[in-house]
């Protein structure tokens, strides 16, 4: 196998995500309509491709998954929501940033929730991460641009966290069929949504609008996550951890050059803090794989 090629898929993948906010504001489609789609078009191409290579869902597996599978695709949905309405109330910067605090909260709750030992090494790191958002949303010095922008993002940085829960959970559902399944439960969680608060709106205000919307589903989606897959799949688990931290250092990225949007002294540092203590969370060995030797 070549793990190079397995490399440049991922890499694409977790780029192809970083921009995903960008593309949402040049959009001006409603935050919760774009999600839909990008969910319902994801879905859509994934099944094709399976189609194409002559497979398709393993039902047995999904059968004895249900509930799991369900779990994950509404919590995938209300993510979504949550972080759509994120990247439009604030910067996408601050948006991306409050959504990769999921990581450490799955660090307090773990041992609750997971019935895992709390690994007290990280207890700093996710003290440094919230720090990091005290500082990138200007609440330390009273200036925050939009604090529904912020708990909107926390918000879908929570739901994410069920989503980390209930595929933990999963078992036997190869990555594309769960992908294809959860993707169209999590269409279907949003459309009400859509139905009650976009009734009369104009979904797609330009042809721009539309093209963009169906790119973010086909392209940020669908293909995104084959090869976010394949190259997980391949990967040693530490080379995957480094490079899914280029999401947010792109976000940040988009935010500051392209769309324009303010990051001061104190944004920087919180940028720091925020992605360095989420990546090295991952990268900290397991406390019982070390006693294991």
């Amino acid at each position: 196998m070549d793990l190079r090629a397995e490399r440049v898929k991922y890499t694409v993948a977790v780029l192809l995500y970083g921009t995903i906010g960008m593309f949402l504001r040049l959009s001006g489609t409603p935050s919760d309509a774009a999600a839909m789609f990008r969910g319902f078009l994801g879905s859509v191409f994934i099944l094709v491709y399976l189609r194409l290579r002559g497979g398709s869902i393993d039902r047995e597996a999904v059968r004895r998954n249900l509930k799991w599978l369900l779990i994950g695709g509404i919590s995938l949905g209300l993510n979504w929501i949550f972080l759509f309405e994120a990247y439009l109330r604030t910067t996408v910067a601050i948006a991306s940033l409050c959504n990769y605090l999921a990581p450490l909260i799955v660090v307090l709750i773990a041992p609750v929730v997971l019935k895992e030992r709390t690994d007290i090494r990280k207890l700093p790191l996710v003290a440094a991460a919230f720090a990091g958002i005290v500082l990138v949303s200007g609440f330390w010095n009273g200036s925050a641009g939009s604090v529904s922008g912020v708990l909107m993002g926390i918000g879908a940085a929570v739901w994410f966290v069920f989503i980390v829960i209930s595929n933990r959970k999963i078992s036997g559902v190869s990555s594309l069929d769960k992908s294809a399944f959860q993707l169209a439960v999590s269409a279907l969680t949003i459309l009400p949504v859509v139905l009650i608060k976009d009734c009369g709106t104009a979904l797609f205000p330009d042809l721009r609008s539309l093209l963009i919307i169906i790119m973010l589903g086909v392209l940020h989606t669908g293909v995104a996550y084959i090869l976010y897959f394949s190259g997980m799949g391949s990967l040693p688990v530490h080379t995957v951890a480094v490079l899914g931290y280029l999401e947010p250092v792109v976000s940040v990225l988009c935010s500051v050059f392209f769309l324009r949007e303010r990051m001061d002294a104190a944004g920087w540092v919180g940028s720091v803090l925020i992605i360095g203590a989420a990546a090295a969370s991952e990268l900290l060995p397991d406390r019982e794989k070390q006693d294991t030797g």
